[in-house]
């Protein structure tokens, strides 16, 4: 980091605007970087907490779908059972439990963008929920 900010401060002074400006860069990018990685790594976090709890409870969706021989799951099989967990959702939307067997439906099928945003809003109901958990 030292060394980092040595040349960010050599490329700022310089008299080169493209100079300054990739000073400025080295400065911003690294606690950039630095946040993205910590909130990753807090979303691992309590996504391995969650799941944890759901294990101990037995409400762990069950890897069973068929698989290529390749071994990723069978798209149509997938997003059959995804029927299945989206009702479930529907069904108790303010439960964190359903909502992360739904991201985990979400991943099955192919969307990740979509079971991240469900994982974001299981953990989120998780938190805000009164119960001690």
């Amino acid at each position: 980091m030292v060394v980092l900010l040595q040349r960010a401060v050599l490329l700022i002074v310089d008299d080169n605007w493209i100079a300054k400006v990739l000073g400025v860069a080295l400065i911003l990018l690294p606690p950039i970087g630095a946040w993205a990685l910590v909130r990753e790594l807090l979303f691992g976090s309590r996504m391995q907490k969650l799941a944890k709890i759901l294990e101990a409870e037995g409400g762990l969706p069950v890897d069973d779908l068929p698989r290529t021989p390749g071994g990723r799951i069978v798209r149509e099989a997938a997003d059959a059972e995804f029927v299945k967990y989206q009702r479930e959702a529907e069904a108790a939307p303010d439960d964190w439990r359903s909502w992360f067997r739904l991201s985990c439906a979400y991943d099955a099928a192919g969307d990740r963008k979509r079971a991240r945003s469900s994982m974001r809003d299981a953990i989120a109901m998780f938190r805000s929920s009164p119960v001690p958990q």
